[in-house]
Order: C-alpha cells, then sequence, then structure tokens
C-alpha cells in the first residue's frame, strides 16, 4: 500500500458534523476508480480541527467504506499521549497503517520529533508513514533525521513535501534519500503538482490531495510512472497545470473543498470554521477550471 496512488479524501462537515452520507461518496469514486490506497485525515481531511470522537467516526467509516483497499488513518496531535491514543483508536478501527506528522505549536528539535516517532511506533502493530510536511508543521526534516527515524521499527514510508522542478535534480533528490534509508522505506511524493516529477525520479508513491476527490487524472499520471511512460505522466500534469496554478494561489485545500462542492459530492461550506470556503470570484474560477478540462471523475 505504500506504492501507486493513495488518495486522501476531504472530511467533509454539514452544520459542523461530520457528514458521513458524503464522506461515503467520496470514498465510494476512490474504490470504483482504483487507487491503490486511501488515507483518512490527512491535511485535506481536517484531522487537527477534529477532536478524538469525530476522528474515531472517520477512521471507522473510512474502514468500513473502502473494502478491500488498504486504508491510511492520520493520528497527529500536538502531545505524545494523545497520537499514541489516536493510534490506538486507528488500529481498532481497522486502519492498516497510520500517517504522523509531527505538529507543532513550541518549535520541536530534531531529537524531540525523533523521540515522538520513537514513542508512537513502540506502540503499533500497523506500518507508519512519515508525513513530512513543514507548510503546515514548522518542522523542516534533514535526511539524517529521515534516517534515523526510518530505521525504526513499523517505518514504512516517507511522504516527501516535493522535489525539484528540473528532473535531474529531483532524481538526485531522491537518491539522496534512499540511499540514507533502509530498502523496505518507501518514498512517497507529495505536492500535486510535484507529482509526474517525483515519481518518475523515483518516488515510489504520490500521497495526493487531488486524488481524494479526481482520482482519474491522478491515476492516469500515477500509472504512466509506474510504466516507465514519463513523457504520458508529465503530459497529463502539464495538461491539469490550470488546477495546479490555482492550489498555489488559494491552497489545495480550500481549492479541493471547492472542487467536490462544485461537482455536488459534499455539501456547501464543508470546511471547518474558522477555516471559510473561496469567496464567490475564486470559485467560479475554480469551476471554470474544472468544467474546461473535465474533471468529473
Amino acid at each position: 500500500m505504500f506504492t501507486g496512488l493513495s488518495a486522501f479524501p476531504l472530511t467533509p462537515l454539514r452544520d459542523d458534523t461530520f457528514d458521513e452520507a458524503a464522506y461515503a461518496r467520496l470514498i465510494e469514486r476512490l474504490v470504483t476508480a482504483g487507487v491503490d490506497s486511501i488515507t483518512a485525515l490527512g491535511s485535506t481531511g481536517s484531522y487537527l480541527y477534529l477532536d478524538r470522537d469525530e476522528r474515531r467516526r472517520v477512521a471507522r467509516a473510512a474502514v468500513a467504506l473502502a473494502g478491500d483497499v488498504p486504508v491510511m488513518v492520520g493520528i497527529g496531535a500536538l502531545r505524545t499521549s494523545q497520537v499514541q491514543r489516536l493510534a490506538d483508536d486507528a488500529q481498532d478501527a481497522g486502519a492498516s497503517a497510520v500517517l504522523l506528522a509531527p505538529v507543532t505549536y513550541q518549535a520541536l528539535t530534531p531529537d524531540e520529533v525523533f523521540t515522538l516517532f520513537e514513542d508512537v511506533t513502540a506502540g503499533l502493530s500497523v506500518p507508519l508513514v512519515v508525513y513530512d510536511n513543514p507548510g503546515t508543521t514548522h518542522v523542516t526534516f534533514t535526511d539524517e533525521l529521515h534516517a534515523r527515524i526510518a530505521a525504526l521499527p513499523n517505518v514504512a514510508s516517507i511522504k516527501i513535501p516535493g522535489v525539484p522542478v528540473d528532473p535531474q535534480d529531483a532524481s538526485a533528490r531522491v537518491h539522496r534519500l534512499r540511499e540514507r534509508i533502509p530498502d523496505t522505506v518507501s518514498i512517497g511524493v507529495s505536492g500535486d503538482w510535484f507529482a509526474a516529477t517525483g515519481m518518475n525520479a523515483g518516488c515510489d508513491a504520490w500521497y495526493s490531495v487531488i486524488g481524494g476527490t479526481l482520482p482519474d487524472p491522478a491515476l492516469t499520471i500515477t500509472r504512466a510512472a509506474q510504466a516507465g511512460d514519463q513523457d504520458a505522466a508529465t503530459a497529463e500534469s502539464t495538461r491539469l497545470q490550470p488546477l495546479w496554478d490555482l492550489f498555489r494561489e488559494f491552497g489545495s485545500y480550500r481549492v479541493t473543498a471547492a472542487i467536490a462542492e462544485h461537482l455536488q459530492l459534499v455539501a456547501p461550506d464543508c470546511l471547518p470554521r474558522p477555516v471559510l470556503g473561496l469567496r464567490a470570484g475564486a470559485r467560479e474560477r475554480v469551476a471554470e477550471v474544472v468544467d474546461r478540462l473535465g474533471l468529473r471523475g
């Protein structure tokens, strides 16, 4: 489950409550499309805005709805003890793996980040993916820190925050990290506009925002890269450039919510307050790009 396309769906709300019916629609699309895994409660899934009970409900729903598709569940929280309880909940729900970002308020030292993963992996019976997402966590991983964490038991994959734009530089970046980590640990790219370049450069997986709402174009990129057809993967990513431009301008979280609302997959205003959806003008631009590119599945 740590190769190919891992789709990160929204956790839609209706009247500030988990909208399980809408969530079922999102998960059904992913299962039908044939994604390789589903990651519930990632950043796109609003995990830090949900309390423990809500997160437990989402984890159980994801596993029940996904059928044979493996489900990974995000367990990030500020305190180690909270993370450990969330890991227990995810495992009790039947998750195939967990995803952990070192969430911060006070800045964490490298030793503190390592100790978090050391403490959490010690109590796991399922694999763990390291979530390297400095844009939201404000934690910057070095290759040395990745290597220390990758040597811990149950660590199965590292989700890196994009790669250099130049293909040769991207390959060198992936190669440098791969030299430092065990062969059993895969490398997954994030930052959707980097996906084609990252997979062409040797990343094993794409941990995808857009794949959680629009799995078909994400699978087109993934399958082409897996087949060694770098030109086809790059061409599909280039076709989606207007979408990537919106992601960069407004953020993938809000744009993805606007897409799901435009396609009537979720209710309006589906994000957790105080986060607001896009304003009317921006929503119209998102809808225009979705319709022009024929992005429906």
